[in-house]
Parts: C-alpha cells; structure tokens; sequence
C-alpha cells in the first residue's frame, strides 16, 4: 500500500477537522444523556421497566440495521450530505425527547437518535479517509479520543443541570452541539457546490458490499469489532452485578470499577491509532488485547476477590482492539468510497451480533444460576480475535484482497 504525501493537519482542511469532531462528540452524548437522568424522568411520568429495556438494549440492534443501509443512503446523497442529514435526525430526536410527554414518545425519539448515530458511525471512518489520507492515525486518535470524553461527560453533567433546570433542559441542550456540529459541512458542501457542482457525488459501487462477504481481511477486521463490543455492552450490562455475586465488593464499589472499565478506553483511543500507522503494531495490539482479555476473564473465573481492580483493568486493555478496527478500517482501503462499504459491513454485522449478547448472557445466567458460563462465552469470543489480528495486520487492503482471488476490483 502507498502512503499518501503527509502536509500539515489544518491546512486546507480546518473545517474537516472541525466538522469530524464535533459531529462524533455528538454521536457519543447523544447516547450517553439519557440514563443519567431516568429517575428525573419517572418522577414526571411512568416509564415502565420494559421500556427502559429496550432503551438499553436498543443501540447496537439500531446500528446493524443502519449500519446495512448506509452505503445506499451514501450512494445517493453523498458522504457529505448523509453526515449532515444525520446531526440533522439527531437534532430533530434530542429535541423531541426532551419534549416527550409520555414512556412512548421518549422511546420513539430515542430510536430516531440511534438511528442517526448508527449513520454516523458508519461515516467516521471513511470521512477521516477522505481528507486525512495522511493522517489516519492521527485524526482516528483524535476522534475516537472525542468519543472516549463525549461518553463520560454527560453522566457528569446531566445530574446536575437537571437538578438545576430540569431533566429536559439537561437531555435537550446536547442537540445544541448536535445543532453546531452541522455548521462546518454546510459551509464544506456550499464552498463545493461552488467550485464543482458534481463534486460530491461520489460513492462505492454498490457491489463493494457484497465482495467484502468473501474478503478474510474483512471478515478478520469484523472478529475484532465484535470482540471488543461484546465485552463492552456485556460489561456495561452485567458487570456491576458479576463482581456483586462473585467478588464480593459492594454495588457502590462495583460501579466505580465499571467506571474504571470506562476509563481504559482513553488511553487506548489516545496510543492504538498512532501505534498502528507509526509502528506497525496491528499484530502486537491484537495480541496485547487477547491476553489481557482472557487473564482478566481467567481471573474473575478462578480469583474474583483477589484483586478485582486488577481483572478490570485487564479487560479494560482488551477493549483497545475498538480504536484498533477503527484506525484499520482506514487504512485497509484505498479509498473513501471502499472505506464506506467496509465501515457498514464491519459494524452492521459486529453490531448484530453484540446485541445478542447482553439479552442472552442474562439468559445463561438465569439458567444456570452460574456466572461462569458467561464469562467463559465471553473468553471464547475473546480468543477469537487472536487469529483474526494475524489476518487484520497484514499489510494489505481489501481492493488487494480481491484482486489477488477474484481479479479486478
């Protein structure tokens, strides 16, 4: 593969940077301002417990199914257009569910954010693709950094502006970043539609989704994706309630090492991306995440009141292979166009399959009474990533994948 000629960050290119960061700041906030403050929101009107279910449950269902139908809405709009469309949806729904007035509109408006975010992390990839093809690296870190902060700062904030204003006024004002994360792709697209009205309308073939169902390099980098997802929406689901049960320690001090859980994930989204373009390091990262993975999962299994910390720590760790398959999703194709069809058939398929998961670890648990076939389950899917970074970190891109097997691309 051929490394693009590298030029300065921002030059030419401020609003792209500008425009990606707030756009995945407001993916992120638009998801994590609404727990915080459900008890706020009981107190107005009934939310019943199969509601809030399917409110916790809903993301990744909604992000495989926009996942798929991205690269048609990319086709037909273009990348710019649909990023835009999307902070628009997202407005329209962080609006609405700080209007709603019952369980029902508060569950419909939160579908029609999910919807737009599932969009939206579809776009990231390939918008970084396109106007940073010399600074994937850099640019992932930035924004899968973002997204790491834009998770842990609505839970910090949300309680006390509700407390203060109330809870619509907290859920609410996140669609004024949303509102602003719009501003630099309108002026990208006007400044275009100046220069050449046809610019934008690029897009994939439509047959790039299909050949990527016979690509190993694909089917690796969805292994990836979907071990790193599994352990966070199961650990996000149930591990507050595993360390309860089987490491004794107290539901106070369960949720501050979920908190801790969290808080791998910023270091990783700061050192994984340059890592990999500066140093090569896919194989090496892959193999760190597995390790850490499976002996933080051994230890829960063999030694939970040890040293508990020690074993989220590690599996925090394993949670790097997130920002690893973001930056590769950039850098095993050779263009934005591929970078879209690969982004929505790595996080359509992930996603579909972590959505399973938090429902049928709780499934397992209530059959068995056990904790210990989740975990193993968990390990499984954990130690399936190792052969899958062999394959993600050969240095080659999808286009080369199918041309070496099937001819031209």
């Amino acid at each position: 593969m051929s490394t693009p000629p590298s030029r300065p960050l921002w030059q030419g290119r401020t609003l792209a940077v500008i425009g990606i960061v707030l756009f995945a700041f407001s993916l992120r906030t638009a998801v994590a301002s609404l727990s915080p403050v459900l008890g706020f929101i009981e107190a107005g009107f009934t939310v019943p417990s199969a509601v809030i279910g399917l409110i916790g449950t809903a993301p990744p269902a909604c992000y495989a199914v926009f996942g798929i139908l991205t690269p048609q809405l990319e086709r037909r709009f273009g990348l710019e257009r649909l990023a835009l469309a999307a902070m628009a949806v997202a407005v329209v729904g962080m609006t609405w569910r700080g209007l709603a007035s019952d369980a029902t509109t508060l569950l419909l408006s939160t579908a029609v954010i999910f919807a737009a975010v599932g969009v939206g992390n579809i776009l990231l990839p390939p918008l970084v693709k396109k106007y940073f093809p010399d600074r994937i690296g850099l640019m992932t870190t930035i924004y899968s950094t973002t997204l790491a902060v834009a998770t842990f700062l609505p839970p910090l904030v949300a309680v006390p502006v509700a407390d203060a204003a109330g809870w619509r006024v907290s859920l609410g004002l996140w669609a004024v970043f949303a509102l602003v994360a719009m501003i630099p792709w309108v002026v990208i697209l006007v400044r275009r539609r100046s220069d050449d009205p046809d610019a934008d309308i690029e897009a994939a073939s439509p047959r790039a989704f299909g050949r990527l169902w016979r690509l190993p390099l694909s089917w690796a980098l969805v292994v990836g994706f979907t071990a790193a997802g599994v352990l966070a929406y199961t650990s996000f689901a149930w591990m507050p309630a595993i360390l309860v049960d089987i490491a004794g320690v107290t539901p106070a001090a369960a949720g501050a090492l979920l908190s801790l859980f969290a808080a791998m994930g910023l270091p990783s989204s700061l050192l994984v991306p340059v890592l990999v373009v500066r140093y090569n390091a896919t194989r090496a990262l892959f193999g760190v995440a597995v390790v850490a993975g499976l002996l933080g999962i051994a230890g829960l299994l063999f030694a939970p009141q040890a040293v508990p910390w020690l074993w989220i720590v590690l599996l925090g760790t394993a949670s790097l292979m997130f920002p690893l398959t973001l930056v590769l999703l950039g850098l095993r194709t050779r263009s934005h166009e591929t970078a879209v069809a690969l982004s929505a058939f790595v996080q359509s398929i992930g996603y579909a399959i972590v959505a399973l998961f938090p429902f049928g670890i709780g499934l397992i648990h209530g059959w068995t009474d056990s904790w210990t076939l989740p975990l193993i389950l968990v390990g499984v899917v954990i130690a399936a990533a190792s052969p899958a970074g062999i394959v993600a970190a050969r240095p080659h891109t999808v286009e080369d994948d199918w041309e070496r097997r099937h001819g031209a691309w």
